[in-house]
């Protein structure tokens, strides 16, 4: 009876630790799509008039933004992460 309560307790530490990770990627990937898609393309007219760099803002996330939002994201990931990795205690070596 013991092994079965230690098999649900990992069972759900283990579903926890994947929705977490889920939830976290779900949440990287929203925010790169609306800095790419949504700031670049879609919401581009409404950002013509603001410059940045001497050009419009619209643009910028087109050409520059989304790579940067992608490149800052990754980092967020890696960090928060490892911080989940510790809290379940899956932590790499």
């Amino acid at each position: 009876m013991a092994e079965s309560s230690k098999r649900t307790a990992g069972s759900a530490d283990r579903n926890a630790y994947w929705s977490a990770n889920v939830r976290l990627i779900l949440i990287s990937l929203a925010i790169w799509a609306i800095a790419s898609y949504g700031f670049g393309i879609l919401l581009r007219p409404m950002l013509s008039g603001i410059a940045v760099g001497g050009t419009d803002l619209g643009f910028w996330f087109a050409q520059q933004g989304s790579i940067l939002v992608f490149l800052v994201l990754i980092f967020f990931y890696a960090w928060r992460m490892n911080k989940i990795d510790r809290e379940f205690g899956v932590e790499e070596e």
